[in-house]
């Protein structure tokens, strides 16, 4: 393969979509697998839909996921400049050389003249009109008008627009990576305006000559601009030019099959209430139903971790080729590929991301994990010291951990005695003989040379033989008495964080305590 250069090249027009994030993902991916250049360009010529700000904001998330450009605004290279606003002067020769050449052509059609073509159409019940080789002639521009007007106009400063000439009759075919062959007449295609009225180029020109310019070997982007191509591969035809290789991405759907679009983002379902309850992995039936936030600061946000976000979205169209679900960033680095790209659209899965959430969280170093979770803490005003004992607070609860903010609910009862209990968990677990079984566990576990897990599971096994019950009729009272609820982790790993005195303090008070509450 020759040398590998790839571009994220978004416009600064609002909030960082999933899908562009993709987009941006697969380019980095493919371009570090190959040994090849990632660049960001912004494409900023769109002045009515620009948003100040916009750009800062696609800097920070690419930055933030990891994804740091080798070229681009902040990185500067060879082939900057990387805004395209900066770039007018460069699109307008080119332009002005296809006109020259007779591929393309001033038109001086007014938007009310185009706007009233619309209408005409519509009063006809006819399909919106193109401007292309049926209609041309009827219009004004530098084909049906007499040279000497045309230049009458463009001497005056007329408002105009550069149009591509398509030729008739034309079937235009190009090599997908992702698609294969793929054909498109020219009948389907208008004849695309490449400089505006105000100047500024389209996207069609400014990325076609941006492409070349930088020397992209692989245009890797969304599905929505597959039609464009025989535009781009008519104007490095007309140009002279080679085509980069081509990979269109397949669309992400919402769970209920609609587009993911930036207009829901008003109409999305709260990522937190589809969390999974248990470590059992979702099944398509448990998918949401409706439609998921397409912004990427929202998930961010709302918790999810770095790593599970990045191998969520590479997942949204791209697989393994085996049953891997769990990667970091580096670990897609080197399994990447366009060949294993499907065509078919993804399904945004809330749950599986919450899945994968999960897993990175269980994958985390425990020092590592503990000092980032008692950094959180510290700045939420809770005071914590990273001693072995939060440590092991960290190791114990890790597995437990769909979201970090999951962290201090779940270990409350580490740091302090349990200021209540469950009334469900008393009223089902507290039973006539509890007090009596946990005063002898205390008394078992008071005699211990070793307070851990083997040595306190004997005592629990010792005590249900000798009253002929189930262990849990010991253990499930105890994790009451000492935690406050039913739920947790494993009561014996749990007791011996807690160490012996703790645990005969609680026992105690519960013994005292929990007998009144069933009074009421």
């Amino acid at each position: 393969m020759s040398v590998v250069r790839t571009r994220f090249a978004p416009s600064p027009t609002g909030f960082v979509h999933v899908g562009g994030l993709r987009t941006a993902l697969y380019n980095y991916l493919f371009a570090r697998k190959n040994g090849g250049t990632f660049i960001l360009r912004i494409e900023d010529t769109d002045r009515a839909r620009y948003i100040e700000g916009a750009t800062e904001n696609l800097i920070s998330a690419l930055n933030w996921a990891g994804l740091a450009p080798d070229e681009g605004p902040q990185q500067g290279g060879d082939y900057g400049p990387y805004f395209q606003s900066q770039r007018s002067d460069i699109y307008r020769a080119y332009a002005d050389e296809l006109v020259a050449r007779g591929a393309a052509y001033y038109a001086f059609d007014t938007a009310e003249e185009i706007e009233r073509l619309r209408e005409d159409a519509r009063r006809r019940g006819a399909p919106p009109p193109k401007y292309d080789a049926t209609i041309r002639q009827q219009m004004r521009n530098s084909l049906s008008l007499a040279a000497a007007e045309v230049r009458s106009l463009l001497d005056s400063g007329a408002p105009s627009v550069i149009r591509l000439l398509i030729p008739t009759d034309r079937m235009f075919t190009f090599q997908d990576i992702i698609r294969g062959e793929v054909s498109f007449h020219s009948s389907q295609i208008d004849d695309q305006v490449l400089i505006k009225s105000d100047g500024f180029p389209t996207y069609h020109l400014a990325n076609v000559v941006d492409d070349h310019l930088m020397k992209i070997s692989h245009v890797i982007r969304g599905e929505e601009w597959l039609s464009s191509v025989p535009k781009h591969l008519y104007l490095y035809e007309c140009f002279g030019w080679n085509m980069p290789q081509l990979a269109h991405l397949p669309l992400i759907f919402n769970p209920d099959g609609s587009k993911m679009s930036k207009r829901d983002i008003q109409t999305t379902t709260e990522p937190g209430l589809n969390r999974p309850t248990g470590l059992n992995r979702p099944t398509g039936v448990d998918r949401p139903s409706g439609k998921v936030d397409p912004d990427v600061k929202y998930y961010i946000d709302a918790g999810y971790e770095r790593e599970a976000i990045i191998n969520y979205i590479a997942f949204l169209g791209w697989n393994p080729g085996d049953d891997r679900e769990v990667f970091s960033l580096h670990e897609l680095e080197k399994e990447f590929s366009l060949e294993r790209v499907n065509k078919s659209a993804a399904i945004f899965d809330v749950q599986k991301l919450n899945f994968l959430n999960h897993a990175h969280i269980s994958r985390l170093d425990d020092k590592v994990l503990a000092e980032e979770l008692a950094a959180d803490m510290r700045k939420r005003g809770v005071e914590i010291s990273l001693d072995d004992y939060f440590l092991s607070v960290v190791a114990l609860l890790k597995s437990r951990l769909h979201f970090r903010q999951d962290f201090v609910e779940l270990s409350s009862y580490f740091f302090k005695h349990p200021e209540s209990y469950d009334p469900q968990v008393v009223k089902k677990r507290w039973k006539e003989d509890s007090a009596q079984l946990l005063l002898e566990f205390v008394d078992e576990i008071a005699k211990l040379e070793f307070f851990d897990v083997a040595a306190i599971e004997a005592c629990v096994q010792a005590i249900a033989e000798r009253h002929a019950v189930g262990n849990g009729r010991v253990i499930h009272p105890v994790r009451l008495a000492v935690s406050g609820v039913g739920a947790g982790p494993g009561l014996f790993e749990m007791l011996q964080v807690l160490g012996r005195e703790t645990v005969i303090k609680r026992v105690k008070r519960a013994i005292d305590i929990i007998p009144t509450l069933q009074q009421y």
